[in-house]
């Protein structure tokens, strides 16, 4: 089954550094993620926050980590470039701050790892955009973990993707679902099961098939209307084999129709829906982007409290 590790907890962080050392450095600042170094620097206005190259190093030890077929680094945001190194070997460069990207370990795992990652929030141009009202905060500032699975899995190359989408239609009191999922390395000795449940985790419906696309209909869909009643259903999926589950996913979905309407505006499930929200940018002072849990959740509420119907992601 697959394990996900959090590895957000001590790393040792240099500022204006591209060394990628090949020992822990002991002598370096030690932070916890999310983190960011223009938490302080960042927030005054001035614009002359520092912007440059930054380097965050790990240990990690295999003994401390799950016995698993494939290894898996999800970086879920690296603002805005970044580059990853396993136990001194470069590994991948990506670029872009604001989405999730992984990267296979496995071929390089040992029973003592060094993890380091460099990250550039400096000016380039293949990260959009360019010139902006807010701070480009340099960082780690989401999770980091480490997914550990079989060799036969629902797929982690596909960017920062789950593996799994759901597509439900109305279609006057009932809904069709079409969960498809992706797999990597199957084998035609496996199967899929797909279930789906209400929001409570009864489950409606369940199938098992050797194809990749499951069709459901719901009789009586109770539809997802906004604020007034966000009611949503799961699907999970799971990869089997000789009645193993070898792999599991699963993703939220709500049932809902919405047309855009010149005269009416937005128009969800057959009623009038007035669009009414703020834009939101993920920064705190004295925290910068680095945003825990808690954080989001207070947003969210101070959000709601003034009646907002939408958001607008900053």
């Amino acid at each position: 089954m697959r394990t996900i590790i959090d590895l957000n907890r001590k790393w040792a962080f240099a500022k204006g550094t591209t060394e990628i050392p090949s020992e822990l450095p002991v002598l370096w600042n030690w932070v916890n993620l999310p983190h960011t170094w223009n938490a302080i620097d960042g927030q005054d206005g001035g614009g002359d926050y520092y912007r440059g190259t930054c380097c965050y190093v790990k240990d990690i030890q295999k003994l401390d980590i799950p016995e698993a077929d494939r290894y898996y680094l999800e970086i879920r945001g690296a603002n805005s470039s970044a580059d990853v190194y396993w136990n001194g070997k470069h590994m991948a460069h990506h670029d872009g701050g604001y989405s999730t990207w992984r990267v296979d370990v496995t071929e390089v795992m040992e029973s003592e790892n060094l993890l380091s990652i460099a990250v550039d929030n400096s000016p380039n141009q293949k990260v959009y955009p360019q010139v902006a009202d807010f701070t480009f905060y340099g960082g780690l500032y989401r999770d980091v973990k480490l997914i550990c699975v079989s060799e036969s899995h629902f797929d982690l190359d596909y960017y920062g993707g789950p593996g799994i989408k759901v597509t439900p239609i109305v279609d006057g009191n009932d809904a069709n679902i079409e969960a498809e999922v992706f797999l990597t390395n199957a084998k035609l000795s496996q199967s899929v099961r797909f279930t789906v449940m209400d929001a409570e985790g009864n489950v409606i419906q369940e199938k098992e098939c050797k194809d990749t696309v499951a069709s459901f209909r719901i009789s009586d869909v109770h539809l997802w209307h906004g604020r007034k009643d966000p009611y949503l259903y799961s699907c999970k999926a799971e990869l089997l084999e000789d009645g193993k589950i070898l792999d599991s996913v699963s993703t939220a979905f709500g049932c809902r129709s919405y047309v855009i309407d010149p005269n009416r505006g937005f128009i969800l499930n057959g009623e009038e829906y007035p669009l009414r929200g703020v834009s939101r940018h993920q920064d705190r002072w004295g925290i910068g982007n680095a945003l825990l849990p808690e954080h989001h959740e207070e947003d969210i509420n101070f959000i709601l409290e003034v009646g907002c119907t939408t958001i607008r992601l900053a």
